[in-house]
């Protein structure tokens, strides 16, 4: 601490040798900066706020029907990309800020210190924005900001309908792509169809199910085939045993024969069909079940229906006893029972036919099969996929329609005008009470560090000590000079002249800054 004052001491008193040339500097630097502060021009303010409107009742009215965007979010995305070059080079012409403008180049810089002083800010969550601009001229900061408005609001509304119109646009176009691969896969579905018809399966069977089902077929056809068969043989033994009768019965003897003795080949032998039924039904089912309890009641009608035949033969018996019963009556019958045989037997001998090339046909087709199933299920796949994107890509083009109808009727965003555009009649910059200030500080600066720059260059020793650390040589003395009168008188006169022109500096700097202040709150 002790040896830091004797070198702030030397340090002065090197400086104070410089002191006029720093007053100097410090007047010339301070002369430069009101000069500076004075030339530099004044900037106006123009601004406006906008509060955008985001909440719709048609938004949750039409959720589900129509595209519902983010408004905030593009709102937002608007506001960061409003400030851009075409839209500037829009603002010059509708405000003609242009009309000073020779060249191109002059146009180039308009454009671009206009996209640096354009200033749009918000505070994001109320929606509120901040528009504005600065100028030299406050007229011309106005209708800039009047501009930006204006282009505000249009460009939201017509970002919307572009969005709409390309979006419509580009749905429209993969529409008609999805058709054209729809129909596409329609005529192979159409071709194949046709090729396969023959093998064509209704209620969804494959393969597999189709040759079970005919199989099934089949063997009921060869089960009714051979029971045909057995029918006509059982008639053909009854007809060659009635044709061994020499006689036929007597009247006497078909009166003492009981009902159920007398033979009437056509009811004995569905009789014993019935039975033979009833026997393989009791086999699997109880005596409750309905198939056995109609197999019953068809059998006591037949035995019914052979007790009338039987009456009315006694009867025709007793009116003409000559007449021969079996010749006229049972052999007509067996005959005809035996030809409805026959035929019965040729039809079923046909059905098993068919159903056998049926069979054939079925067990052929079920070896490619899983070919044909598999390219329809392809073919089948691709129409789906296809029909599924066409009838999406359709309801999101109507969805759009109706967005963009939604759009016109209520707009993205309802914009409202909180504070029109208004400049300012006082400048608000620059502020020269501050710079007068600054350059005051800046002056006086310049003054000391000329002083400190001047001492160091041409350092002097004012102290023995100072010599001594300096060179390393012992310092045998010190002759100090005596001043005269005069000049003491001299020196004095010099500090007064010296603190004159730095106070006069300093109080003209003062009476400057007061008069700004005073100007300033006018």
């Amino acid at each position: 601490m002790f040896d830091f004052l004797p070198l702030l001491q030397g340090v002065a008193k090197g400086m104070w040798r410089y002191r006029w040339h720093g007053v100097i500097v410090a007047w010339i630097v301070a002369i430069l900066g009101v000069l500076v502060s004075y030339r530099v021009p004044s900037q106006y303010e123009a601004s406006a706020r906008i509060y955008v409107d985001t909440q719709s009742i048609l938004k949750p009215l039409m959720a589900g029907l129509a595209v519902q965007p983010n408004v905030d979010q593009q709102v937002v995305m608007l506001s960061r990309t409003l400030i851009s070059r075409p839209n500037v080079e829009k603002l010059v012409q509708m405000a003609d800020l242009d009309l000073k403008n020779r060249t191109k180049t002059q146009q180039d810089a308009m454009i671009d210190t206009l996209l640096h002083a354009l200033k749009i800010s918000g505070t994001g969550r109320d929606n509120l924005y901040t528009l504005s601009y600065r100028d030299e001229d406050p007229d011309r900061a106005l209708r800039a900001v009047q501009s930006l408005v204006s282009i505000f609001v249009e460009s939201s509304l017509g970002a919307s309908r572009k969005d709409t119109d390309s979006a419509k646009a580009f749905l429209n176009e993969q529409i008609d792509t999805y058709r054209k691969k729809l129909e596409e896969a329609e005529a192979r579905v159409k071709e194949f169809r046709m090729r396969n018809i023959d093998v064509e399966y209704a209620e969804g069977k494959d393969a597999a199910s189709r040759l079970t089902e005919i199989a099934t077929q089949l063997d009921r056809a060869k089960l009714e085939l051979t029971e045909a068969i057995n029918a006509r043989d059982a008639a053909k033994a009854a007809l060659d045993a009635e044709r061994k009768n020499e006689t036929s019965l007597s009247t006497q003897s078909l009166m003492q024969e009981s009902a159920l003795s007398v033979s009437t080949p056509e009811i004995d032998g569905r009789i014993d069909a019935q039975r033979r039924n009833l026997d393989a039904l009791l086999q699997r089912y109880t005596d409750q079940h309905p198939d056995v309890i109609t197999t019953r009641k068809l059998l006591a009608e037949l035995e019914e229906q052979k007790r009338k035949d039987v009456a009315e033969l006694r009867k025709t018996a007793a009116t003409a006893p000559a007449i021969s019963v079996n010749n006229n009556l049972a052999s007509q019958e067996l005959n005809r029972l035996m030809a409805a045989a026959q035929v019965q037997v040729a039809a079923l001998r046909a059905r098993v036919g068919e159903y056998s090339a049926r069979y054939n046909q079925a067990v052929a087709t079920l070896k490619v099969a899983p070919q044909l199933e598999a390219e329809a299920a392809r073919l089948n796949r691709d129409y789906a996929i296809h029909k599924k994107n066409y009838d999406d890509l359709v309801g999101r083009r109507e969805s759009a329609t109706m967005s963009g109808e939604l759009d016109v009727v209520s707009g993205v965003a309802d914009f409202r005008l909180i504070d029109p555009p208004r400049s300012s009649r006082q400048p608000v910059w620059p502020n020269r009470v501050l710079l007068l200030a600054l350059a005051l500080v800046v002056a006086i600066g310049a003054g000391v560090a000329t002083a400190f720059g001047l001492s160091q260059l041409r350092p002097v020793f004012h102290r023995a000590a100072e010599m001594r650390a300096r060179f390393d040589v012992p310092v045998l003395g010190i002759v100090s000079r005596a001043l005269s009168q005069r000049e003491m008188r001299q020196r004095r006169l010099d500090a007064m002249r010296f603190g004159a022109a730095s106070g006069s500096l300093v109080v003209m700097f003062l009476v400057g800054l007061s008069i700004m202040t005073i100007m300033a709150g006018r």
